[in-house]
């Protein structure tokens, strides 16, 4: 029965897997241990979110329809990633938006906290990591304030972070009454075979017509008024205009998906005013639950696009061969190529593999510079002075196909011109170069440990 269940479970590893890695990890685990892989695989290798997305797409379509595009409203140099990013979300380009950056929690939270405290009809929070102890007792204090006004309160938290911290701000903000519920709560039954797939998604709307997203998680280490220069270092961005219908949409399908409940017009306070001489932007809603890897297709489009300039901030860089190959293309052909990452790393062993993977990109002429000091978790795209991508995606396979993530594009020289100037400082003067030497002198058992880490890169 094992070895028939064993070969069942291979079988679909080898029709379904679209990454040969990620398939030939889950063969061997089949294989080398049988009864133990297939339950493993059968539990978190399969993914049945894109059939129960497509059905929730129809039982809760998008609630308010999306302004017309205008064609023109991309630069000429960038149609082609404009029509790819259309093609991919079914969403336009929406002008009149203007993006405010948000450097790091001590920015971050005041201005979440006041909008929160300004709040007159409704207000909606997802958080990968929501802690109700430090700063997140504050959220919780606002949160459960507004809802005594009579504000209506929507809060929605990853399960994993739910389940596993004793900190979790899940239970305080049930007792004080605030609505709140895990996203793919793990330990329903029908729904362990998704525990790997995980909702990264920061979004917070605000009276339908502000939106905050990025990479700030409401956790402590972000957040340390006695020892402001030992706190994490993140970006996050207030959204103001008719592209936080996007954000809305978002968080009306997970919270549908979540809870049953539909977010109708009445929720949301109507459509949100374009702002003058605003900027044009998009939502990218990307995860296991499409059909298309959309921030994958979208960073491999901008890469295709750039003819001067490509600066990437992440934590985690563990790309694929399709974006090894694409980068070290564009550096070829002479665009500048700069890659931003932190010196240390919260997770040793996504640092490990992405140690394994400079060194390909770097050979043919990409930058890596590696920024000292405190956990830098920046997420951001800058092409060519003009094309801005934030939001809550990585470069690596758990961003890019096991995530649920939320970016968003905009077309803004002004905005863009900001944080390439923020991004060339802090390279300057707070990054040490990564060369091939500094590579080359590693130890042998610390080589041999990062190539074994680059082996897992399809899953971490």
């Amino acid at each position: 029965m094992t070895f028939l269940l064993a070969v069942g479970a291979v079988g679909h590893a080898l029709v379904t897997k679209r990454d040969p890695r990620s398939a030939t990890i889950w063969l061997l685990a089949i294989l080398l241990l049988p009864l133990v892989g297939v339950v493993l695989y059968v539990l978190f290798g399969i993914n049945r979110y894109r059939r129960r997305a497509i059905r929730m797409r129809e039982e809760h379509p998008r609630l308010a329809p999306a302004p017309s595009p205008d064609p023109a409203m991309a630069p000429a140099a960038f149609a082609g990633l404009d029509r790819l990013a259309g093609q991919t979300t079914g969403l336009p380009l929406l002008p009149g938006n203007r993006v405010t950056p948000l450097v790091d929690g001590a920015e971050a939270y005041p201005a979440m906290l006041e909008a929160i405290r300004e709040a007159r009809a409704s207000v909606a929070l997802m958080s990968f990591i929501f802690d109700g102890t430090g700063i997140g007792e504050a959220f919780v204090a606002e949160l459960a304030a507004a809802q005594r006004r009579g504000v209506a309160v929507r809060v929605l938290i990853d399960d994993v972070h739910v389940r596993l911290s004793r900190r979790s701000a899940f239970r305080p903000l049930r007792r004080t009454g605030v609505p709140v519920a895990a996203f793919n709560a793990t330990l329903v039954p029908a729904r362990l075979h998704a525990a790997n797939l995980r909702n990264h998604r920061k979004i917070l709307v605000v009276d339908g017509a502000t939106g905050f997203i990025g990479g700030t998680n409401i956790f402590s280490p972000y957040w340390r008024p006695e020892a402001p220069r030992r706190a994490f270092r993140d970006l996050h961005f207030r959204i103001e205009g008719p592209a936080v219908l996007h954000l809305r949409d978002c968080f009306a399908q997970d919270w549908a998906d979540t809870t049953g409940e539909v977010l109708d017009d009445a929720f949301w306070c109507g459509a949100p005013a374009p702002v003058p001489d605003g900027a044009p932007a998009r939502g990218i809603a990307a995860g296991p639950d499409e059909t298309l890897d959309r921030m994958r297709w979208l960073f491999l489009g901008a890469i295709a696009t750039a003819r001067r300039s490509i600066r990437i901030r992440t934590p985690y860089f563990v790309p694929d061969q399709a974006t090894i190959a694409a980068l070290s293309a564009a550096a070829l052909r002479g665009v500048t190529v700069e890659i931003l990452v932190p010196a240390e790393n919260d997770h040793a062993f996504v640092h490990w593999a992405a140690q394994a993977h400079f060194w390909q990109v770097m050979q043919h002429g990409a930058r890596v510079h590696a920024r000292r000091g405190p956990f830098d978790h920046s997420k951001l795209m800058l092409v060519d002075d003009v094309w801005v991508c934030l939001g809550s995606a990585n470069w690596d396979a758990r961003s890019l196909r096991l995530n649920f993530e939320f970016n968003l594009e905009v077309y803004d020289p002004a905005l863009c011109g900001r944080l390439a100037a923020d991004f060339d400082r802090i390279r300057a003067q707070e990054c040490d170069a990564v060369t091939a030497e500094t590579l080359a002198t590693r130890s042998l058992p610390a080589k041999l440990r990062d190539g074994f880490a680059r082996l897992f890169a399809p899953i971490l």
